[in-house]
């Protein structure tokens, strides 16, 4: 095992003049940091660009777990692998068919390899605010409009826990030419119960990245990237030789190797994981005023499946919204939520949850629900329609820019992409022309205390477009 190897090595006495800089001492006094097994490609430790010993064996190791025929371990995040799959499947100037509701790092990738999106909107799940399902016939229709299409990129399960028919939709891609790629970052954990939804290489899509991080006990920034299609592993090797660092992290990758192994050691943790699950959502059944999508038996049938992991808390119709939730139960409760919308909070459940914990949610929530009055004025800050396109992100960098007050930018043509985080998903994209319900739901975005960016990194009361006179 990687990380046994690692703490034998550093009782071996060898001096390194190697990199990290650090030299393996303990600099800070609290002794947290695992600096004596911070290591580099020195050797006997294998290379994560050419794996042929102990970190070929994790990636081994991950692809019986989950059951595909190459994995790739990731520690730039399950961002590297996305930049790194979408590279790799298309070429310069490509079709794509892109879900709305995708990551910025798609959009990202969508610039810097030069791509023609074709945007697919997802409908609005009524009461939560959130991108519902994409279904099949909306990708369908999206290929027969646009036959030379090589790829088709959808996020499934969502941030908020809603997963999209991928087997459906696999095979349409594959009826048309087109590849699949699926950000599945939230779904790490789907195949270690049967009560998660089926994991999305199982269900034919050609390449997708899951964030151990997310929903399993592994350190922050480790992912994996997992395909059956043998064809492009070579491709995805050589891009993922660009995008992830060339001094990866052996501490992340033990993590991954040690993550892999609780799995494996645990598997009756998921058993107890699903069943306090069971539990929290059977006593959060009768609230009044606050609700569970996962008990809103009433619409079932608007999403294909769900990720009950996720506890999604609707304030909508209620006093509060969803910033002022996340505070009461920071505040008052002493629980710290995922993230917190205008009308919705979030609370990202892992098998590492202790009853205790799913109790204390509750209970919270039960006494909070007893205290809140119903007001049918509470509005959903989501944008519904797709923006004009004028031209590519990738050519926004041949126009002029102009920086304006953002209240004056309606019918200008952004330069810069606007998005809220979480959930990361862009509002507006370079190229695009901006709407009177783009500026609106930014501003009232901002009113209710949503943290906005743009690419400068700030609250955008100015906005940056391009130069028409």
């Amino acid at each position: 095992m990687l990380f046994d190897k690692l703490k034998e090595y550093t009782k071996n006495g060898i001096y390194p003049f190697h990199m990290p800089g650090h030299k393996r001492n303990n600099i800070d006094e609290d002794g947290i940091i695992p600096y004596e097994i911070d290591l580099t490609e020195i050797e006997g430790f294998d290379n994560l660009h050419s794996p042929n010993n102990c970190i070929k064996n994790i990636e081994e190791k991950a692809e019986r777990l989950y059951s595909v025929n190459k994995t790739f371990l990731l520690v730039n995040g399950a961002t590297c692998g996305i930049l790194s799959s979408i590279r790799a499947m298309t070429r310069a100037g490509d079709k794509v068919i892109v879900a709305r509701n995708c990551h910025i790092s798609v959009y990202n990738a969508i610039e810097i390899c030069s791509l023609e999106p074709i945007y697919i909107m997802p409908d609005l799940l009524d009461d939560f605010g959130i991108n519902n399902s994409i279904p099949p016939l909306q990708i369908e229709n999206a290929l027969k409009n646009n036959p030379d299409t090589s790829l088709v990129i959808i996020t499934s399960p969502t941030y908020e826990g809603i997963v999209s028919d991928i087997r459906s939709i696999s095979d349409i891609c594959h009826k048309y030419g087109a590849k699949l790629f699926v950000d599945e970052a939230h779904g790490a954990h789907f195949p270690f119960s049967d009560r998660f939804p089926s994991e999305s290489v199982q269900n034919g899509a050609d390449v997708a990245v899951v964030s151990l991080h997310k929903t399993l006990p592994s350190l922050t920034q480790t992912a994996l990237l997992l395909t059956n299609d043998n064809s492009i592993c070579n491709a995805l090797q050589a891009n993922l030789s660009i995008f992830e660092s060339s001094s990866p992290s052996y501490i992340l990758m033990a993590s991954i190797e040690k993550c892999l192994d609780y799995i494996i050691e645990n598997g009756d943790g998921f058993k107890n994981y699903t069943d306090n699950l069971d539990s929290f959502y059977c006593k959060t059944q009768n609230l009044k005023n606050l609700k569970v999508l996962f008990n809103q038996k009433n619409i079932y049938s608007s999403y294909f499946d769900y990720d009950f992991g996720k506890i999604l808390i609707s304030t909508s119709g209620t006093t509060i919204n969803g910033k002022k939730l996340a505070k009461i139960l920071r505040e008052n409760y002493k629980i710290e939520t995922e993230m917190s919308y205008t009308n919705y909070v979030l609370a990202m459940t892992s098998v590492c949850d202790s009853e205790q914990g799913f109790t204390r949610l509750a209970d919270s929530l039960i006494k909070i629900d007893k205290e809140l009055r119903m007001n049918p004025q509470s509005e959903c800050h989501i944008i519904t329609e797709l923006p004009c396109k004028r031209f590519k992100s990738s050519q926004r960098f041949n126009f002029t820019p102009q920086v304006i007050s953002l209240k004056n930018a309606e019918n200008k043509i952004s330069l810069e992409y606007i998005w809220a985080y979480p959930p990361g998903i862009p509002i507006i994209v370079p190229g695009e022309i901006i709407s009177n319900q783009i500026i609106d739901t930014i501003f009232a975005l901002k009113k209710n205390n949503i943290d906005i960016y743009s690419s400068e990194k700030m609250v955008p009361n100015f906005i940056t477009v391009a130069k028409t006179d």
